[in-house]
């Protein structure tokens, strides 16, 4: 899973739990426990919640204070970082942006990159898409879009843990990327990768991101233009360190 964490990016308790999660963590390989293994570890340390986020009528499994890796000691957390258990502001905006405005994606091909809950390919398929992969090189992630479909009545989208970032990517009319640009580096290269596939294919990139500073004072922000703005609920808020808003922009590398 691609890490989205920095110290302005979310609240104390946020960016503690997960950091010491994702220190901590064992090294072994998912290959060696089974999907079943991993469905059930999800459904008894996650719960069902939605009404709380900018999508109340897409339902997923996430971290709450409620569940026990929220207290328990890091250093019994089996996996990679759990990125994937908390719906982060930018892809709850595109999300929300997708389900407003379902032509965008109806009858389209969708490659929803970083997709960790997948609540985007969720919010896709909803919006009538036709073909929509789920892109987490986390497997626990893809497991978890799995059973996130299975709560809204999906059938799932094909799930890819490679990292398909500058691979060829054709076969996709529109491309998603939620919270994605937190690191200077992967957005020089995903603005590399992005340009590439939209001059190539002709692909329609959109961007989810609540305004991170390495997104606001990159090269690529001025090839954006703005589609809509969200203000974010309360609960939101106070999990991301005070930040108030979260906009989707649609990538015009001709700008």
């Amino acid at each position: 899973m691609f890490a989205r964490v920095s110290p302005r990016d979310c609240s104390p308790c946020v960016k503690l739990f997960v950091r010491a999660l994702g220190q901590t963590r064992r090294c072994f390989s998912l290959s060696c426990q089974s999907d079943e293994h991993i469905r059930r570890f999800i459904s008894e340390n996650t719960e069902v919640v939605g009404e709380q986020s900018l999508t109340p009528e897409v339902k997923l499994r996430l971290f709450t204070p409620n569940c026990r890796f929220w207290r328990e000691r890091p250093e019994l957390w089996p996996f990679d970082e759990p990125y994937w258990a908390i719906y982060w502001p930018g892809g709850q905006a595109l999300s929300r942006y997708l389900l407003d405005n379902p032509a965008v994606c109806r009858g389209k091909r969708v490659l929803d990159v970083g997709s960790g809950c997948g609540a985007s390919a969720i919010a896709a398929k909803l919006s009538g898409a036709a073909h929509v992969v789920a892109n987490d090189i986390d497997t626990v992630a893809a497991v978890a879009t799995l059973m996130n479909c299975e709560l809204n009545g999906l059938e799932p989208p094909v799930c890819v843990t490679d990292n398909m970032i500058g691979s060829q990517a054709e076969g996709f009319d529109l491309i998603l990327l939620g919270d994605m640009f937190y690191h200077e580096a992967l957005t020089t290269s995903l603005h590399s990768w992005l340009d590439r596939c939209i001059k190539t294919h002709g692909t329609k990139v959109l961007i989810g991101d609540p305004g991170r500073a390495q997104f606001e004072e990159h090269g690529i922000r001025q090839l954006l233009c703005l589609l809509a703005q969200f203000e974010l609920p309360e609960s939101v808020r106070e999990e991301n360190y005070g930040l108030t808003c979260s906009s989707v922009w649609c990538y015009h590398p001709e700008l």
